[in-house]
């Protein structure tokens, strides 16, 4: 597998993809989110870690799958030792650190600033461990659903092993709160910026369970689902842009003008001081229009692409 053309061929398109997704985590991901076209804030978000984690993968591909499995199992075992680890003293090494381990807002100038959520370690060892997990559907189907099942519940129970004794792999402990429901809320209130070791067993534990269950079902739900599914990278960019031209419409009929709108830094173009916007039940209601809104344009965009493989961009 080293050495077949395959794998050549296979590095190279986790390579150009992952660069481009950086490219477009800093281009257009950056300004559909803030609208802010001098880009005041530089955000690496989980486009720019996704593409980290195929620039990373492309260079170990070359490994066994054996070997990615305990590199990617080690990473997501092993960063939290690294939580107190600081370089603030140096803010070039800072940022450095920040960028493959931590979260970090970094004031570049005065008019720009660095934002860091998703490093690139911690996300690289799911991405690793998530591609290895992928040679699992070679299995038959029935074999592999009670496998799933099996390695979805010892996760979870292991989460909930370590969680409950605040042992390792979180700075966030929980405690007893003031009833049974918020004591609930903080045992499962883990840390994802960057992704915690208890966060990590949280999702993936549930994520493989719900694979368990769905491992063979196929139906109409399933199939409206996995339209959303084929054009992931499309449906994330263009609803940032819907939600603000929505939002800014909705801003115009409650009695604002552009000159109300903040587009500089965090304003994500809300009016300057607060007020306007919608109710809860009108978030929820806005939140389904908008998925019900990208059904036919996704199943658009994924017969486009099936019939134009040749345009590789």
């Amino acid at each position: 597998m080293q050495n077949s053309p395959n794998s050549n061929e296979n590095r190279r398109f986790l390579l150009t993809r992952g660069l481009w997704l950086v490219l477009i985590n800093f281009t257009i991901n950056n300004f559909a989110i803030f609208f802010d076209i001098h880009f005041g804030v530089f955000f690496s978000q989980v486009i720019a870690a996704i593409g980290f984690g195929f620039i990373g993968l492309s260079l170990l591909l070359k490994f066994s799958p054996f070997k990615l499995i305990l590199t990617g199992l080690i990473i997501i075992f092993g960063h939290n030792i690294f939580d107190s680890v600081s370089f603030a003293s140096t803010p070039s090494l800072n940022i450095i650190w920040t960028l493959f381990m931590g979260s970090i807002f970094f004031q570049i100038t005065p008019a720009h600033a660095l934002l860091i959520s998703y490093p690139i370690i911690p996300w690289l060892g799911i991405m690793l461990v998530g591609f290895s997990f992928g040679s699992l559907y070679n299995l038959p189907s029935e074999h592999r659903k009670k496998l799933f099942l099996k390695i979805g519940l010892s996760t979870l129970l292991f989460f909930v092993l370590l969680r409950t004794f605040n042992i390792y792999g979180d700075t966030s402990h929980w405690s007893f709160q003031k009833n049974e429901l918020y004591s609930f809320f903080s045992f499962i209130n883990t840390t994802k910026y960057p992704p915690s070791l208890l966060f990590t067993l949280m999702v993936l534990g549930i994520s493989i369970l719900l694979l368990s269950i769905f491992n063979t079902v196929q139906n109409k739900i399933t199939d409206v689902v996995s339209v959303y599914g084929k054009v992931p990278l499309f449906y994330w960019l263009l609803h940032w842009f819907i939600i603000h031209f929505v939002a800014i419409g909705v801003f115009y009929t409650q009695g604002f003008h552009w000159s109300d709108f903040q587009f500089e830094g965090f304003g994500f173009g809300h009016p300057k001081g607060g007020g306007g916007g919608l109710s809860l039940a009108g978030v929820y209601l806005a939140w389904i229009g908008l998925v019900l809104f990208m059904y036919p344009v996704s199943r658009w965009y994924g017969n486009y692409k099936m019939q134009h493989k040749e345009k590789t961009w």
